[in-house]
């Protein structure tokens, strides 16, 4: 699959220098990038999605300092 993306000129010039200084294609790096990260992505959103889930069903959320403060008490 091909794509486009917009870069600014900053970072084509880091990618372009990366690039030359390694023999490596800047389409190296970005796959390499977007292995990296994708899974992050992935996982955040379906965290965010579990979270929608459990508040749909009439619950509420807490942050984790509160509940490990509750914990320790």
């Amino acid at each position: 699959m091909t794509i486009s993306i917009r870069l600014t000129p900053e970072e084509e010039a880091r990618l372009d220098g990366l690039a030359q200084r390694t023999g490596r294609s800047k389409s190296f790096y970005v796959r390499t990038a977007l292995h990296e990260y994708l899974p992050d992505l992935e996982d955040a959103f379906e965290a965010d999605s579990a979270i929608d889930a459990f508040e749909a069903g009439g619950r509420r959320s807490r942050p984790l300092p509160g509940l490990k403060a509750e914990t320790h008490q």
